[in-house]
């Protein structure tokens, strides 16, 4: 680095009964011995600046204050690099912490457009939201976001920059756009774990969780997060049941009645000690058509087969959530299916309008819905990607009528795209002519007052996310302090927290002739097999080296790296399937398998005569090959298998004495489980579905078990002709007769 980072400059001022204030470039007001942050640079103490005067108030003024362009960049948001992670050292600013790189037409998942350097996409833009998606180190972390800072006090107002990113205290795979990190904070099970782990224990865990978020995220001056997903699982073929806390109504509405408060910082909204959270997918993504993810063609619609099952199932979470003051909702991709959905109500049994328009695009639950009927009085946050790509019902509009039109229909902030000039050209249209002139013409069943842009639809959108920034303090002072950050981040407090709930995260779901736990006395003179499984046959390599040579460091295990000589085999089963960016050629396979044969679906998502090989889990029949062998010569096989989706397990169940479910929970923790260490005590978030018939598509796309109806519920709507003796027809039974289904888990007697 050449020059002083924004880390070295930063000065700071002290108020005896308010806020500190931190500067680097601007100037303080000092009045009455009480310091403000002088925002515009012109020495008076006005509304916006005077820490007296409420977030609204404030929020207002500063609205008032600002021009055209400066309004157009606060309503976008997209994902941002820092320096250090770009290769190309000459394409960064001369302290190395900001990215520079300029890109012509770059295509992401989410838009094709142009990109400029930070120092630009601040200074001319205006940008004051961006999404980080990468995995710094604390001090690394604040860096960046002072500098960024520094920037943005270079210009005509300090407005700071707000960074967000999806969830970073879970432990798993990094899914881009889900976790967006691993490892750096302090890591809890998946969303699904903390679920098992609260049916098991008490929802006092939530209280932990919220805490150590709050405090590590404001510590490092990232200060909203795009979390957590209300969503209740519905179909089990949703990709994203990764993310969720499962299909349990009632679960999710007491986790979040605890969560928001607990993370923003208080029940009245958000505090200056806070972080702002955007839940999401309003009004609830798990109604999925089949599983069909709508970031592709495929799942643009929300299916509602089931009358009634909007208000029973899918709306109470976001209740709870705008009751708890959540800064934010975040609207699904999806467009309401009229034609293919029963009739709906809201949560007072008023009716619910299913205009097939992307939720985003769509006024009715925007504006009447979430916010007239449901009281939301916070700001809208689009998902990331409908201005270019995910465009549901509006694929006719242009991107400067689809911008207009988001934001016309109660959208506060776009996400994924910086449509600057389209923004702008949806600005003039309003007053141009532009729908006058020839060959120009108002898009069939549109108004010219929705698909342009005013100053006053410009100027709601800014106060609602400028309010946030005031009641996050960050427009007194954005700037963190990097050693503190790494301490905070140290925390041993929140790393025990964390893994304590990993351990109370393992459901029991099956203990042939009590094999488990594996006692000392067990374990004596025996031998132990152990291996990991993925969908790669290297990943599952590299998993397997690391577990025994983590387990080699249990004094009560004699491993052999040969199954056939093994008294016990403990088996590792980390499945995957598909990918939620992109379509699988047919259903997303649900099955633990390897080269299963499977049909393909059309263009339409109905199934086709076409067929090909999908594998979740490469070398499966290993697992029937290993318990074979073991079985052979008296001994036992334990499988742990982890769960991001609701597998159809028979594969596994069937070839192993006892079984376990984690949730991206640490192997060790399943190993304190499985040495007795710890009593099992953790329930299923979600029900398993038997097998493929209970998951089964007719000829025209219609699934047997509603789409739209959790599975402890599809019982009530399956065939009389599929169900057992006890009136089951859905959930799995194993070889002991139980069923896996939402709450079960047993424990060591």
């Amino acid at each position: 680095m050449t020059k002083k980072i924004a880390s070295e400059l930063v000065r700071y001022y002290s108020n005896e009964n308010g806020p500190t204030i931190g500067v680097t470039v601007k100037d303080v007001i000092n009045v009455d011995g009480m310091y403000f942050r002088d925002i515009n640079g012109d020495g008076k103490l006005n509304v916006y600046k005077d820490w007296r005067k409420s977030p609204k108030e404030r929020a207002e003024a500063l609205a008032a204050d600002l021009s055209i362009d400066e309004k157009i960049g606060l309503i976008f948001i997209n994902s941002w690099n820092m320096g250090r992670f770009q290769e190309d050292k000459e394409q960064v600013d001369e302290t190395g912490l900001l990215d520079e790189k300029h890109v012509k037409k770059g295509e992401s998942i989410f838009s094709v457009e142009s990109t400029y350097g930070t120092t630009h996409t601040v200074k001319e833009w205006g940008i004051r939201h961006l999404i980080l998606r990468q995995n710094p180190e604390p001090d690394e972390l604040v860096d960046w976001m002072n500098q960024l800072n520094l920037l943005t006090e270079e210009c005509d107002h300090a407005i700071p920059m707000v960074m967000v990113s999806n969830s970073r205290n879970e432990n798993g795979e990094m899914v881009f756009g889900m976790n967006d990190a691993v490892g750096v904070f302090a890591a809890w099970p998946g969303t699904m774990g903390i679920a098992a782990a609260i049916k098991g224990s008490d929802i006092s865990i939530i209280d932990d969780f919220a805490d150590c978020i709050r405090k590590e995220w404001d510590a490092v001056g990232m200060k909203k997060g795009y979390m957590y997903m209300a969503d209740v699982m519905t179909d089990p073929r949703w990709q994203r049941t990764y993310g969720t806390f499962g299909e349990d109504p009632a679960l999710i509405q007491d986790i979040f009645e605890r969560l928001i408060p607990g993370i923003q910082g208080s029940a009245e909204g958000v505090t200056t000690d806070g972080v702002a959270m955007t839940v999401k997918h309003f009004p609830g993504g798990g109604a999925r058509e089949n599983g069909f993810d709508p970031h592709y063609k495929q799942g643009q619609w929300n299916v509602y087969q089931t009358e009634g099952s909007l208000q029973k199932y899918h709306l109470p979470g976001f209740a709870v959530a705008i009751d708890k003051n959540a800064s934010s909702i975040m609207p699904y991709y999806a467009k309401p299916a009229l034609e293919k959905s029963k009739p709906q109500v809201d949560l007072d049994g008023n009716p619910v309008e299913m205009k097939p328009l992307g939720f985003a695009f769509n006024k009715f639950f925007n504006e009447e819905l979430l916010r007239n009927r449901m009281g939301f009085k916070g700001y809208i946050n689009s998902d990331s990607g409908i201005i270019g790509k995910m465009c549901w019902g509006v694929e006719e509009l242009d991107e400067a009528e689809r911008t207009a039109l988001a934001l016309n229909s109660g959208v506060d902030i776009i996400s994924g795209s910086l449509s600057i000039a389209e923004a702008k050209e949806a600005y003039e249209r309003r007053t141009n002519g532009y729908y006058t002139t020839e060959g120009n013409k108002l898009p069939e069943g549109y108004t010219l007052e929705q698909v342009t842009l005013t100053d006053e639809v410009l100027t709601k959108a800014v106060e609602r996310t400028l309010t946030e920034m005031f009641e996050l303090g960050i427009m007194d002072n954005p700037y963190r302090d990097a050693a503190k950050a790494v301490e905070v981040v140290k925390t041993q407090k929140h790393w025990d927290a964390a893994y304590d709930v990993h351990r109370k995260s393992v459901v029991l779901l099956k203990n042939e002739d009590e094999v488990l736990p594996l006692t000392s006395e067990k374990l004596q003179g025996k031998k132990v097999y152990v291996e990991g499984f993925k969908k790669k046959a290297e990943e599952a390599e590299k998993l397997t080296e690391n577990l025994r040579k983590q387990l080699s460091e249990e004094a009560s295990l004699t491993l052999t790296e040969d199954y056939k000589e093994a008294d016990y085999a403990i088996l590792f089963v980390n499945p995957s399937s598909g990918d939620y960016f992109n379509a699988t050629p047919g259903y997303l396979e649900l099955d633990i398998c390897d080269a299963k044969t499977v049909v393909n679906v059309d263009e339409v998502g109905r199934p086709a005569e076409e067929t090909h090989e999908e594998t979740t889990l490469a070398n499966a029949d290993k697992i029937r090959e290993i318990y074979e062998a073991v079985s052979a010569k008296g001994g036992k096989v334990i499988s742990n298998i982890n769960f991001t989706l609701a597998w159809i397990i028979g594969n596994v169940e069937k070839n192993c004495h006892a079984l376990l479910a984690g949730f991206d929970t640490y192997p060790s923790a399943t190993m304190d489980v499985i040495l007795g260490r710890f009593n099992p005590v953790g329930k299923m978030p979600i029900t398993l579905p038997k097998d493929d018939s209970v998951i089964a598509v007719d000829k025209d796309g219609v699934c047997v078990s509603p789409n739209d109806v959790p599975g402890y519920d599809k019982d009530m709507y399956m065939p009389e002709s599929m169900k057992d003796e006890n009136g089951k027809a859905y959930a799995y039974r194993d070889k002991c007769g139980n069923y896996y289904e939402l709450n079960f888990g047993l424990s060591y007697k």
